[in-house]
């Protein structure tokens, strides 16, 4: 039996209690200072609120942030569970503590980017913000899966993604069951990369619901618009993938994710409401106290592409969807599909 230790009670890593718990291993979840009510409650009924889940009714134990160190003590591998707005408070926080032995898995969403024009993973991130002299191994899980369905224990493909294929190995045997299906890559840039983009694209796509839907909400949903959006996505993903060096196969990672992500959850929500005529600031404080990761990830994506065309490495017309999403959400454009810029004649 190993022991897991969660920093994180999020609705993502509190599924993952489900696969580690019926592989036998102990699994400590440890809510950050923003979950506290989550682990009162999961201590206390099993329920988590905001999965809304039961969770597993043995092999789990819960910790209050003050009582990570404890937590983290004789730990065989530790599971990043922040969204990206928590990244930081966890680079500062807790890979302190983590003993350099022990390996890190994090769910964990996006890319950032820096002043210098380029476009880093979160692993890497993680590690350049490692105290001196400090090493770990730092892998990361991309793909399509819901933690809704992952705790009813849907089938779910993922990738485990890092530099250390035997510690990639390791995690797949922790978490591996007859319903979690993993496959491993160390081309941790082209997995992450395909992962985080979805959620900026899933916003675009989601436009078109939101838009077929009409102001009033009336309106019925249609997917001829919503497969054109998918499809000019997978086109501008792949690009971006290219740009970044990332291997093309991993686009699968990035499609299945993008699929599952329209279908339901915050960026869907967002998206809709933006594609109904709603302006992004009243769409924003509709949704208050939701994380939108899509936010986040389509304005620095954007933003990357802008710096690059600037240079002259690429062209922004070849990417229509990315930028009118951006003209969205940070420059109070009306929506309007740039239906016409998707249009390609191929001798």
């Amino acid at each position: 039996m190993s022991i897991i230790t969660f920093v994180g009670a999020g609705q993502m890593a509190s599924a993952l209690s489900f696969p580690a718990t019926e592989n036998g291993h102990e699994v400590r979840l440890v809510g950050t200072h923003l979950d506290r009510d989550i682990i009162d409650s999961a201590e206390l009924t099993g329920f988590h609120p905001t999965l809304k889940r039961q969770l597993p009714k043995e092999g789990i134990k819960y910790y209050q942030l003050e009582d990570v160190e404890l937590a983290l003590d004789g730990t065989n591998a530790v599971l990043c569970g922040v969204s990206s707005f928590g990244v930081d408070w966890f680079c500062e926080t807790i890979l302190p503590l983590i003993p350099d032995s022990v390996p890190l898995l994090s769910v964990t969403k996006g890319m950032i980017d820096l002043e210098d024009g380029s476009m880093i993973t979160y692993p890497d991130y993680f590690l350049s913000k490692l105290p001196a002299g400090k090493k770990l191994s730092i892998n990361a899980i991309g793909g399509p899966c819901t933690s809704y369905e992952l705790a009813d224990k849907d089938h779910s493909a993922v990738a485990f993604c890092g530099t250390d294929m035997e510690i990639l190995r390791r995690f797949k045997k922790l978490f591996s069951t007859d319903y979690y299906h993993i496959s491993l890559s160390t081309d941790v840039v082209g997995v992450e990369c395909a992962v985080a983009l979805k959620n900026a694209y899933a916003l675009g796509v989601s436009l078109a619901i939101g838009l077929a839907l009409g102001p009033d909400d009336t309106g019925k949903e249609h997917y001829n618009s919503q497969a054109a959006l998918f499809g000019q996505s997978i086109k501008e993903m792949k690009q971006l993938l290219a740009i970044v060096n990332g291997g093309e196969e991993n686009i699968i990672y990035g499609a299945g994710d993008l699929y599952v992500t329209i279908f339901g959850g915050r960026t869907r929500k967002i998206g809709t409401l933006l594609g109904r005529g709603i302006s992004f600031k009243k769409a924003i404080a509709e949704l208050e106290g939701v994380t939108l990761e899509s936010i986040v990830i389509a304005t620095r994506t954007a933003r990357y592409v802008q710096r690059l065309a600037e240079r002259g490495s690429i062209k922004l017309k070849d990417f229509p969807l990315l930028m009118h999403v951006d003209d969205i959400i940070n420059h109070g454009a009306a929506v309007a599909i740039p239906w016409a810029d998707f249009e390609t004649e191929k001798y």
